[in-house]
């Protein structure tokens, strides 16, 4: 019988003091036990709004079931259903803001920890040799192309190779995985599980080409020649930068630079490796968002004096997931909320020697339903600072639309997309932060996924191609 009343369970986890001297994850995840007494708490709801919420459509009562009933196997493919990253899910996938958000427990018990489990089961099941990729259906002989191999291109993908086409998947960097290598430190979603979830795709039958920027080495037109379809899952790689006087000054980073030369290049290992990194004494984050907390927890690791982020709102505006900014503080970044950025301070050489702001208070909700922050005069004084990494949002690389006639974007610089998912031009298919301007891993991966079924619509009434 299901007992919701024990408590919630939080595996095993690094102490702050440990996790700030290292890369490696935080969050250790369920052991057996404590995985199998959580999942004892689902109540296997007839009518699960948990999986209601799930942008992917994830069967959480069914595959808890299967875990209780110790079948991994079983577990693991039940999920796999309908998501080929559940390591990666169970990791990062906001759950406060969909199943867990959700569980008819959450008031009066605490939700289910539908993450844990997902990471529990989905883990286990690939140590054990247990998790065996869907079998695709029979060749169609239809081709594809995926271009980007983050979460968006990745479930596209496999979707389309589910269905029995071919698809080739075409990455700009040395290595797959896309804004999840790239844009999430280790400490968040290991290299290894990235790598293994690539895999599982490779094992469906995927190709996948690397340093192969579309717009540089080939443009998408090139590619329709060869390919019945397109899909672009290019992500969202340019930065927007803060806008205020002094932000070329020498130590000011974007986000995407920081995290890239961290995650993707290990400057944190230099000299090691080939790529610096150099901050300082005193280094400032500005934003609220899951970028900001990871480039904040990435530079405590670098072990200046302090790490200060800024934000213009409270901390209950903030996007970041609330975990995130917890871990944030416990590993001692400081935060200076309702505090506006007004200008970055450099010394005769040009580097950056402190950030003038201004406090804030809140007003009216803006066009997204946050309360707007206003400055308040007269307020202004001055954080000092070695080094700034602006996190504050990022839109689409325009190569791609620069490098493709005819190819419509909106006034944000994100892909436009008609009702049936096609783009401007015909065959060309798009989603996740290309047409969002920077959203969730499983938003995009909801993208890629329905995209997939759009395309295999739209191939319905065509005659293949052939090979290339």
């Amino acid at each position: 019988m299901p007992n919701p009343s024990l408590p919630r369970q939080k595996g095993q986890r690094q102490t702050a003091q440990e996790s700030i001297k290292n890369f490696d994850e935080v969050a250790q995840g369920l052991t057996k036990e404590q995985a199998l007494q959580e999942a004892s708490r689902c109540l296997n709801c007839k009518n699960p709004q948990c999986q209601a919420s799930c942008p992917v459509n994830v069967q959480i009562p069914a595959f808890i079931q299967l875990l209780l009933k110790d079948d991994i196997k079983g577990a693991a493919s039940k999920i796999m259903e309908t998501s080929l990253l559940p390591s990666v899910c169970g990791r990062v996938c906001p759950q406060e803001k969909h199943c867990e958000g959700h569980c008819v427990l959450k008031d009066k018990f605490g939700s289910v920890a539908i993450g844990l489990l997902e990471r529990y089961t989905a883990d286990t099941a690939r140590k054990e040799g247990l998790l065996t990729p869907p079998v695709p259906a029979p060749a169609t002989g239809f081709k594809i192309a995926c271009v980007g191999s983050g979460p968006s291109s990745l479930s596209c993908a496999a979707e389309l190779k589910r269905k029995g086409h071919d698809v080739v998947v075409y990455e700009a960097l040395h290595n797959f995985g896309g804004v999840l290598r790239y844009g999430i430190p280790s400490f968040r979603l290991p290299r290894e599980i990235i790598t293994n979830e690539v895999q599982t795709v490779k094992q469906m039958g995927v190709k996948f080409e690397d340093n192969a920027l579309i717009g540089a080495v080939l443009t998408v037109e090139e590619l329709l020649k060869d390919y019945d379809a397109v899909y672009i899952g290019s992500g969202a790689g340019l930065p927007t930068m803060a806008g205020v006087p002094g932000e070329n000054a020498v130590g000011v980073y974007s986000a995407n630079e920081f995290l890239t030369r961290i995650n993707l290049l290990k400057a944190y290992d230099f000299p090691k490796a080939d790529t610096p990194v150099k901050l300082g004494k005193k280094v400032i984050v500005l934003g609220g968002g899951n970028s900001a907390m990871d480039a904040a927890r990435c530079a405590v690791r670098l072990q200046p004096e302090s790490v200060s982020i800024v934000y213009r709102r409270s901390r209950e505006e903030m996007p970041a997931r609330v975990e995130e900014v917890e871990n944030a503080m416990q590993e001692g970044v400081k935060f200076e909320f309702l505090t506006i950025q007004k200008e970055i301070l450099t010394d005769e050489q040009g580097k950056v020697i402190g950030l003038k702001c201004l406090k804030a208070e809140l007003g009216e909700p803006d066009a997204k339903g946050r309360r707007r922050p206003i400055a308040i005069e007269g307020s202004d004084f001055v954080i000092p600072a070695d080094s700034i990494i602006v996190a504050i949002g990022q839109k689409p690389n325009p190569i791609i639309p620069k490098t493709t006639p005819g190819l419509k974007m909106t006034q944000r610089g994100t892909l436009e997309l008609k009702d049936d998912g096609q783009s401007s031009i015909e065959g060309v298919f798009a989603g996740g932060d290309i047409t969002r301007g920077g959203a969730t891993v499983l938003l995009a991966m909801k993208d890629g996924i329905q995209a997939a079924d759009k395309i295999n619509e739209y191939l319905k009434n065509k005659t293949p191609k052939g090979g290339k």
